[in-house]
């Protein structure tokens, strides 16, 4: 395979020419984001299975040649663990290349489990150990080395062997468009512009905070989340979380109050303080039926839920085996919890999961199918009912 680094704009413009026409593209991206809110994309690999090239964005001004063809919408992009990719493509040029297929929910549908990282996935599919020791790099210093420049060709070389190995695989099994929920949500750019008013939920140290409480954090993280964007900045350089949640139990009304506040830079007081007490204010005037809730486990499940969970684990089990897939990549145990208690937002009752294994225990759980020992080993059958 030829390999290549593209600096120069003759370079890029050569190699978007190889590019063109190509019936898939393996995309990666090296990017920091340390000491911003937005990633800064540093590289950009790309391989068709004969070329293989590392574009150093930070050299060039004008990547326009590269983009039109990662846009064409006649090439299939292919990505593992796509979404942090996606969001710099999202960001920086204000759509995502479609159509898109991702790796690492694809191989979940061959048997790999949930989530499995790109070097174990290589040494699983196609036996080769990839070294791991240019992970934690700082891809923005030039030049690169050859061991960089050799982990990152790597990204993509053995990205291209994946996708087509584990496509031919789903095509056998017929399971190509079970993928189809997962790369829908991948392609939405809703995906990774999350409602700054939805942001506290990932505060850290909110657990003691209740009701006006949490409409105050809900507040405040709307407005660090919005000032992150607009300074591009880490959220925790606007404010930490614990400083967060001490103004949510505090609600300070005044400057003074406000100065009390441990981690309150005077800086942020001087210059944010007016604009943080109208927040809290208007967090504490929420009204009561307008209080966000910070779910928690509910009380413990009952022994026929208990029961319940057990049986829809060896239905799973069973469901898992007929797929030749692992229960894991499925569902676990705090999955099946909470589909006994009835929710519905749960990766279990999403996309191809849904229908492989959601709809069937949910069908066990309403009694309409049944776990059944037989001398041939234990079925899922439908239910008699009796009139």
């Amino acid at each position: 395979m030829q390999e290549l680094f593209v600096d120069t704009p003759e370079g890029l413009v050569d190699l978007a020419a190889q590019l063109a026409g190509s019936e898939w593209l393996a995309l990666d991206t090296e990017f920091i984001r340390e000491k911003t809110y937005w990633p800064r994309l540093c590289l950009i690999q790309v391989s068709n299975g004969e070329i293989a090239a590392g574009v150093d964005v930070l050299a060039l001004d004008d990547l326009k040649p590269l983009l039109d063809v990662l846009y064409d919408g006649h090439i299939i992009k292919v990505f593992h663990a796509a979404r942090q990719d996606l969001e710099i493509f999202l960001h920086d040029w204000g759509h995502i290349p479609l159509p898109l297929f991702d790796t690492q929910p694809a191989a979940a549908l061959l048997g790999h489990g949930d989530q499995i990282g790109y070097a174990k996935l290589v040494k699983a599919v196609l036996g080769v150990n990839l070294p791991k020791d240019q992970s934690r790099t700082d891809w923005s210093l030039r030049p690169l080395d050859q061991a960089q420049l050799r982990y990152a060709l790597d990204d993509v070389i053995y990205l291209g062997q994946l996708y087509t190995e584990m496509r031919g695989s789903l095509s056998e099994r017929d399971r190509l468009q079970w993928l189809a929920a997962d790369f829908a949500d991948l392609a939405d750019p809703a995906t990774y512009l999350p409602d700054p008013m939805l942001t506290w939920k990932k505060v850290k140290g909110r657990q003691p905070l209740r009701g006006a409480q949490l409409a105050v954090l809900q507040q405040l993280a709307a407005w660090r989340e919005q000032r992150a964007r607009e300074l591009d900045r880490p959220r925790k350089w606007i404010l930490k979380d614990e400083v967060l949640t001490d103004l949510a139990r505090r609600t300070p009304k005044d400057m003074t109050s406000l100065g009390k506040v441990r981690g309150l830079e005077p800086g942020i007081i001087r210059n944010q303080g007016e604009a943080l007490l109208a927040l809290i204010a208007a967090g504490r005037a929420t009204p009561k039926a307008q209080w966000p809730s910070d779910r928690r486990p509910g009380a413990p499940l009952s022994h026929q839920q208990e029961a319940l969970v057990d049986l829809l684990s060896a239905a799973l089990r069973l469901i898992a085996a007929e797929h030749q897939l692992s229960p894991t990549a499925i569902a676990n145990r705090k999955d099946l919890d909470k589909l006994v208690r009835g929710e519905q937002d749960i990766e279990l009752l999403h996309g191809w999961r849904r229908t492989v294994a959601g709809e069937p225990l949910l069908a066990v759980a309403h009694g309409e199918w049944q776990l059944l020992i037989t001398e041939s080993g234990p079925q899922l059958i439908p239910a008699r009912i009796d009139h």
